[in-house]
Order: structure tokens, then C-alpha cells, then sequence
């Protein structure tokens, strides 16, 4: 009696490689979408660290706060937009806002970035603008 030796063969599949290469090209095209705001709040979030540190009255931080992103290419927050509250004695300098990315078409992905000085971590809510008169 001859055995017969069943060869199984291993690997994947045409198909299998073309859907693993379109998920991983779809994951690809986020990350290249998606890295830059990320960088940009970071590099936000080391902004309003120097700026509380150059301390001062709320109008040197928001100039230093400027001065900062104009180094780093920050246009999503201006110096004008943060919010500089004082907590017990120290001023504490927080900030909000929203990043629109269009993916494809008509379709965007909305994220919500925030951030604070404040060790507690709560940030500071932005006082409604005065009525124009």
C-alpha cells in the first residue's frame, strides 16, 4: 500500500492580498489626513505652556502664545481665542476648538480638540463675546 502524503499549501490567496492592500491603503490615507492635526495640537498644547510661562497680563500671554504659533505653523488658534482664567493666584490657559478633515467627496471626519494649563485638567470655558454697539 502506498501512503499518500496530502501537500497542503499555505499562504494567501490573490483576493486575500488585494483586500488586505485596499484596507491597508484606506488606513494610509487616514493617518496622512489625520497626523497633521494631531501635530498641530501638540504643538498647540506646548504653546500655551510657554505663553503661561512668559507670564504677564492676558495680552502678553496671547502675544507670546502667537509668537509661538507663528513658529510652529499654528493657524487653527489664535492668541485671541484662548481663554486665561486665574485659579487661585495663578493664571491657567486653556483652549477648544474644532478640525473639519475631508476625506473623500462629501464626507469629513470632525474632531473636537481641547486643552488647559490647569493641573486639574478641566478646561475653561470661552465667556460668550461682549454685543457690538
Amino acid at each position: 500500500m502506498q501512503k499518500q502524503i496530502l501537500v497542503r499549501q499555505s499562504g494567501i490567496s490573490l483576493t486575500g492580498l488585494i483586500l488586505v492592500l485596499a484596507v491597508l491603503g484606506v488606513a494610509a490615507v487616514f493617518a496622512l489626513k489625520l497626523i497633521p492635526t494631531y501635530t498641530e495640537y501638540s504643538a498647540i498644547k506646548d504653546a500655551i505652556v510657554r505663553a503661561k510661562e512668559a507670564g504677564g497680563t492676558p495680552r502678553e500671554i496671547q502675544v507670546a502664545f502667537d509668537k509661538t504659533a507663528g513658529i510652529n505653523d499654528v493657524t487653527a488658534v489664535r492668541g485671541r481665542d484662548l481663554t486665561i482664567t486665574r485659579d487661585d493666584g495663578e493664571v491657567q490657559v486653556s483652549f477648544a476648538y474644532e478640525k473639519r478633515v475631508p476625506l473623500m467627496g462629501n464626507v469629513s471626519l470632525v474632531i473636537d480638540y481641547a486643552g488647559t494649563t490647569d493641573p486639574s485638567g478641566v478646561v475653561a470655558a470661552k465667556e460668550a463675546d461682549a454685543p457690538a454697539r
